[in-house]
């Protein structure tokens, strides 16, 4: 493998290591639940991301093969990691009634995670409704 290759690879497992501890770090030390969740959905989400780039330069340089694996990890990682922030931050609203008592008015009788029983959320011009 050339050199310039293994150094690429390098640098893309070392931004992925520091990116993984900052997010590592938030989540252990910033102070409240809204805040602690940007560590692991952000930073550590870009961590992993690079590091699993790194892992499939490596496998292409090595073998002259594309691996799929840590592709589809990719992919499912950045699809499945802000889904499940927004349902996390959804639960911590609607847990905690100090925090949704300072949030704006939503101009609807519910509040800003829920939907009130039997109210049809409004469809984008242009869209289908299934």
């Amino acid at each position: 493998m050339p050199a310039a290759l293994e150094i690429a690879v390098t640098v893309l497992i070392l931004a992925g290591a520091f990116f993984m501890f900052v997010g590592s770090y938030g989540l252990a030390k910033l102070p409240d639940m809204m805040r602690r969740l940007h560590g692991p959905t952000k930073a550590t989400t870009l961590g992993v991301g690079a590091i699993l780039v790194a892992s499939m330069l490596d496998a292409l340089l090595v073998t002259g093969d594309l691996s799929m694996h840590e592709l589809l990890i990719a992919v499912f990682l950045f699809l499945t990691a802000p889904v499940t922030a927004n349902m996390i931050a959804k639960a911590y609203i609607l847990r905690n009634r100090a925090e949704r008592a300072a949030l704006p008015p939503t101009g609807r009788p519910a509040g800003w995670a829920t939907l009130v029983r039997g109210e049809v959320p409004p469809v984008p011009e242009g869209s289908i409704r299934p």
